[in-house]
């Protein structure tokens, strides 16, 4: 396998958990505290430091400290744009699937 095969597999098994998807998506308005993402995450903090340890060590968020509070901020923002893709994707997934029932609706 090459190294670029097994960066594209590494990449996607770390987006392949839906809080970390999510932390990305608050993170995508600027840096943030743990507080401000467990607050919006509703989630325990430990969670969210769990979730933001894996993501740190994969290099897709970068944190700096100040005082007692630590600032998370997307590493690379090309990563929206995988982002924003999956989301084209899971909408066009939608569109079909929403065709397919109206098209049951009219032969019936």
């Amino acid at each position: 396998m090459t190294a670029m095969r097994e960066f594209k597999a590494d990449l996607f098994k770390t987006l392949g958990h839906p809080v970390r998807l999510w932390i990305l998506e608050l993170l995508r308005g600027g840096e943030k505290t743990v507080t401000e993402l467990q607050q919006s995450l509703e989630i325990e903090a430990s969670s969210v430091s769990q979730q933001l340890s894996v993501m740190r060590s994969h290099q897709l968020v970068e944190s700096r400290k100040i005082g007692t509070s630590v600032f998370y901020t997307v590493r690379d923002p090309y990563v929206f744009d995988l982002l924003d893709i999956a989301r084209k994707i899971f909408e066009n997934r939608v569109a079909t699937m929403t065709a397919v029932l109206d098209e049951d609706t009219v032969s019936e």
